[in-house]
């Protein structure tokens, strides 16, 4: 089987977020990146674990500069076989998808994987806009998938209320989410065979943007929590009544 697994990068859950002057892109000077994790543990982890059962190769494919690749060689670390690049800069959603759908055109792939979405922007769009174009079938937010056969998979999510269960047959998109997998952490050897497994860099395809980022905008700094004894009803009453102003 050939997979592919789509990985894109976003800032530590530890760093602090700005924007540039005039609030059009994000502040990229002294913030660690880490591979996004929904791609990392469920969607590349559950990939591995098919071609560990069925044979065949697991691909990653990113679309970003080369100041990227630690990231890649992570996704390499961890099992898959190789990494496709696309060298351009990730701008929005709707290009993201375009460059990865292209690309994939181009080969035969059985499933393609995204995380659920990223934990940057949180905009899981991206396997849906590719899906779209490539006119495959999309299942989104997926939390279980079994092969059944080398062309067909039982895949699960999690809805409210209870569960729903799709029949699928190859080639698909799937957003992987919780439950999925279970987290690899690279050792030793993974690490230093991933410096030999190919990084190949691909070439653009030339995108006409339908999408414009006019500003971005921090949310509201959350005001300081005030802790009153609940013994002292009283001010918190002349509390609510003062300052609050909602009694």
């Amino acid at each position: 089987m050939k997979l592919l697994v789509c990985i894109s990068k976003t800032p530590d859950t530890t760093a602090k977020i700005a924007f540039n002057g005039d609030n059009t892109k994000l502040e990229t000077a002294g913030i660690t990146f880490i591979m996004n994790p929904y791609d990392e543990w469920y969607a590349l982890v559950k990939a591995i674990e098919i071609q560990e059962k069925w044979g065949g190769s697991v691909s990653v494919l990113h679309v970003g500069p080369s100041e990227n690749d630690s990231i890649i060689r992570k996704a390499l670390a961890i099992g898959a076989t190789d990494a496709y690049r696309i060298d351009t800069e990730a701008v929005s959603a709707d290009q993201v998808a375009f460059q990865m759908a292209s690309f994939i055109q181009q080969h035969a792939f059985d499933i393609i994987f995204t995380g659920k979405e990223t934990i940057d922007y949180n905009g899981a769009e991206v396997g849906g806009r590719m899906a779209a174009q490539l006119n495959f079938p999309f299942i989104s937010f997926a939390s279980h998938l079994e092969m059944v056969a080398e062309n067909q998979a039982i895949v699960k999510r999690d809805m409210e209320g209870g569960t729903e269960t799709i029949q699928v047959n190859t080639p698909f998109v799937v957003s992987a989410a919780k439950g999925m997998a279970e987290q690899r952490i690279p050792n030793m050897k993974g690490i230093m065979t991933a410096k030999s497994k190919p990084l190949n860099v691909v070439t653009p395809q030339e995108y006409s943007p339908k999408i414009n980022i006019v500003s971005h905008e921090l949310p509201p700094a959350k005001k300081a929590v005030q802790y009153i004894d609940p013994e002292n009803m009283a001010e918190l009453a002349r509390l609510l009544r003062e300052e609050a102003k909602v009694i």
